[in-house]
């Protein structure tokens, strides 16, 4: 009977292991699907006023100018997170590993990628439309971003929506607000 003992105890203590093992991982299951926000009330504040002021820009000009331009609601609403969407989903297969990036050439990025994208339109008028569409891409993520109550670039707020994810860059305008309520 003393021999059983130490057997009746290991295989106790390996049910119980088990038992807390599936605990935690219905419990990180929960915690995935579970409404949970990165940003607090100043910055999704912050992200919709932008948000807001960058899509009624681009709504109240092309309504008050008569000159409404599909190219523009195509490309700022459907090709550049149908990019940046590619772009996520080909890192995700290369490393599936979550990243969170806040390097310096992150913040240069961040701030660099938008304004090249908004100055096309400018230096090459023929693609007038891209100054628009990256208004309206910038700020539509931001409003979707300041729902969701995502942290970092704005950039990532579709495609981590879509893919169920919570992949982060560091935004040169947002971070530093973020960063004050923590």
């Amino acid at each position: 009977m003393i021999e059983q003992r130490p057997i009746l105890v290991i295989a106790f203590a390996n049910h119980r292991r088990e038992t807390s093992q599936k605990a935690s991982s219905s419990d990180t299951d929960t915690q995935a699907t579970r409404l949970h926000r990165d940003v607090g009330p100043i910055g999704t504040a912050a992200r919709l006023i932008v948000g807001l002021l960058l899509v009624g820009l681009i709504v109240y000009g092309q309504l008050s100018s008569g000159h409404l331009s599909p190219a523009t609601w195509a490309l700022g609403l459907i090709g550049f997170p149908a990019l940046v969407l590619a772009w996520h989903f080909w890192r995700i297969r290369r490393n599936p590993a979550c990243f969170s990036d806040t390097s310096a050439l992150s913040f240069a990025l961040s701030l660099a990628l938008p304004v090249a994208l908004y100055l096309t339109g400018w230096f090459v008028p023929p693609l007038w439309f891209t100054s628009d569409a990256t208004l309206l891409f910038v700020g539509s993520s931001l409003l979707l971003a300041a729902l969701r109550g995502d942290a970092g670039c704005e950039f990532l707020a579709l495609s981590n929506w879509l893919l169920r994810r919570s992949d982060q860059m560091a935004c040169a305008i947002f971070t530093p607000i973020d960063s004050l309520e923590r």
